[in-house]
């Protein structure tokens, strides 16, 4: 049988990473709540009504350097604004850190299984376009090698920088609309949960 958020699509043989682009990547059935009940709900609808749903984020680390990655011209929403390293949907039924490891593979190609799971955050977001996140996050960090070898998948991302801690948060303050909501979000109210009280200062 097939998974709930397969059968929308209608295909027995799609892969989780093929679904990057295009009217499939659209259709991808997220857990979200409705009336008050999990359950699978298409992303783009998720977004349009604004409902509370789960999602994933991910830190890669270099020590006190953060991967920021700018997302691609063809998202639907916050096109070309700089986020953190991976922040993404489960698919219905996949556990958070699968779909870490597998985004962070689909989008930067980087294989890290290593996850240092952090916390599980909410936050509420308006990304445009009468869209809206609320989200439900479980957010991840790693520490990476520094021969880290990064191949970003153009469809999903334009651009990517390691910036320090402290230079990011004086980025932010300085431009704070070429970053996407929820990393000014994560960065002003839970950084120190993130990443912990002394991060940056050593």
């Amino acid at each position: 049988m097939q998974p709930l958020w397969l059968l929308f699509v209608g295909a027995e043989d799609i892969n989780l990473s093929q679904l990057t682009n295009g009217a499939l990547y659209m259709k991808i059935m997220i857990p979200a709540w409705v009336d008050g009940v999990l359950a699978p709900v298409e992303k783009l609808e998720v977004h349009q009504r604004g409902l509370r749903h789960m999602a994933v984020s991910v830190f890669i680390l270099r020590g006190t350097e953060i991967l920021l990655q700018r997302r691609a011209l063809e998202k639907y929403h916050t096109p070309g604004l700089w986020a953190n390293s991976c922040c993404t949907h489960p698919a219905w039924e996949e556990p958070s850190d699968e779909c870490a490891i597998r985004r962070l593979s689909e989008e930067l190609g980087v294989k890290i299984t290593d996850l240092d799971f952090r916390e599980t955050l909410e936050y509420r977001a308006d990304v445009g376009g009468s869209l809206t996140e609320y989200e439900v996050v479980d957010v991840f960090i790693t520490q990476a090698d520094s021969d880290l070898q990064i191949s970003p998948n153009p469809e999903e991302v334009m651009d990517f920088e390691w910036v320090e801690f402290a230079d990011l948060r004086k980025r932010i303050a300085d431009t704070p609309d070429v970053f996407t909501p929820w990393l000014r979000i994560y960065m002003a109210d839970f950084a120190e949960n993130i990443f912990g009280a002394d991060f940056g200062t050593r």
